[in-house]
């Protein structure tokens, strides 16, 4: 008997919390309805089974429970029976698997008129291609990845000049306008999901999967990778902004063409950095190796990428706002000199020509146990600390020790990688955690400390 209560108890327990319980979908942001109807069918279905089916076994336990005078009835089989269970099973099969069918064919089709984006994922991050003028993307081909080539894009290709890149895990979308999805990855699989949009689509090496949605509201929605990618897999993510027409198309023509990260100029002015970095010597030392005095780091043999990246954070408020990061409030007051872009690259562009000084050890640690640490880190920064464009991480080896303990302090305490733009430090800080307390992070920068740094990504 107290099974059958059990029985009952969890089936009453179970419905009770499907329509009392907090969690459900998200507010819906696309036009996809439809897959939010599929889900409430199965729900249904799948519901309505496991009541029957439960209350059936507590049923029978119940009506057919040991009794000492009774004896049991062998019946080896039952056409009849097997002739209902084989077809409601048929039948609940085929209504759970219809509606699914008739949405994902419309999930796959997009309208005519639907603006075309295409989405690359690689570890850990997203970066999206937009088609110029002449709505045509460009041909790609994974040999031709590089820093300066990010997509892979042909040149000998004249539909991929005027594409628009976007090197950032930050996407924006008009609003009421059907998105034509293609999906490729660099590496792995991944899977593009953002759920208010109810939309995710697998990306596959070697292949081209498409999906389309219309956003339907504005708004700031997450991007995330639904399909386990490696080992910062659970920080893949990024965002999507969906807003009005004119603001998009502003957002849209402030990136670059692919034609135009093809010349010199782009990259910034060697000459004219040289001049701009003046002040910065005062503070970095007139060969980048970074002054200890003054808490100013190490920027030879940085990644040209990951500089412009930090300068515009910088600029932009994104870094060197908290008020516990006293350095990076001076670094944020002498943005004034580097206003816009350009001179940003072209200080970038002369920091480059820079000579590699590594920088001289100062903490002390156990090498062996901050190895262990660093199995974390090797993925992104490289198995010599030598950094690593495609995954967005910078160079460790040969960088001040106390420059690098204090920033993995500041991802710890959220002094960094805390603010809304900075979805690379979003992902440091979820690292960090695992390094607990000082003594790690002396054990961790003792490792990095034996690295060799000579030994750099290309």
């Amino acid at each position: 008997m107290n099974i059958v209560i059990a029985i009952v108890v969890l089936v009453v327990a179970t419905v009770l919390f499907h329509f009392l319980s907090p969690w459900w979908f998200t507010p819906i942001a696309s036009n996809w309805g439809a897959i939010d109807t599929t889900i409430n069918i199965t729900f249904i279905i799948t519901g309505v089974v496991f009541v029957i089916v439960n209350l059936f076994m507590a049923y029978a336990i119940y009506r057919f429970r040991y009794q000492k005078e009774r004896k049991a009835h062998y019946e080896p089989e039952s056409k009849k029976l097997e002739a209902w269970l084989t077809g409601l099973t048929a039948l609940g099969i085929a209504a759970l698997l219809a509606p699914g069918l008739v949405v994902w064919g419309k999930f796959v089709s997009p309208p005519e008129d639907a603006m075309t984006v295409e989405v690359v994922g690689r570890q850990w991050h997203w970066m999206y291609r937009f088609p110029g003028e002449d709505g045509v993307l460009g041909v790609t081909d994974p040999r031709l990845v590089s820093e300066e080539n990010p997509f892979g894009i042909s040149p000998q290709d004249p539909a991929g000049r005027d594409d628009i890149l976007i090197v950032s895990n930050t996407l924006h979308l008009p609003l009421h306008q059907p998105i034509k999805m293609k999906m490729r990855s660099q590496d792995v699989l991944h899977n593009f999901a953002v759920p208010e949009f109810r939309a995710k689509m697998d990306m596959v090496p070697g292949m081209v999967t498409t999906m389309w949605m219309e956003p339907t509201r504005i708004g700031n929605f997450e991007v995330v990778c639904m399909q386990l990618c490696g080992m910062a897999h659970h920080a893949m993510r990024g965002r999507v902004v969906v807003q009005e027409v004119e603001d998009f198309t502003q957002w849209l023509n402030s990136h670059p063409t692919f034609a135009e990260t093809q010349t010199e100029a782009y990259w910034g002015s060697i000459s004219d950095g040289q001049a701009l970095y003046a002040t910065c010597a005062g503070c970095h030392g007139q060969n980048g190796e970074g002054v200890a005095s003054l808490q100013a780091p190490r920027l030879s043999g940085l990644e040209r990428g990951y500089l412009q990246r930090q300068l515009r954070y910088y600029r932009d408020g994104v870094r060197g706002m908290h008020e516990a990061d006293t350095a990076g409030q001076q670094m944020a007051a002498m943005m004034v000199l580097l206003p816009d872009d350009d001179a940003i690259r072209d200080v970038v562009a002369y920091i480059s020509t820079l000579p590699e000084i590594p920088a001289p050890p100062t903490i002390e640690g156990n090498v062996a146990r901050g190895a262990t640490y660093y199995d974390s880190c090797k993925d992104c920064h490289g198995s010599q600390g030598e950094g690593n464009h495609y995954t967005r991480a910078p160079r460790l080896a040969g960088q001040h020790d106390w420059y690098l303990a204090r920033q993995l302090a500041n991802f710890h305490t959220g002094v960094r990688g805390s603010h809304a733009g900075d979805d690379y430090g979003s992902q440091m800080r979820l690292f960090a955690q695992r390094v607990q307390n000082r003594e790690a992070f002396y054990d961790l920068m003792a490792y990095i400390n034996s690295l060799e740094p000579a030994n750099r990504a290309d």
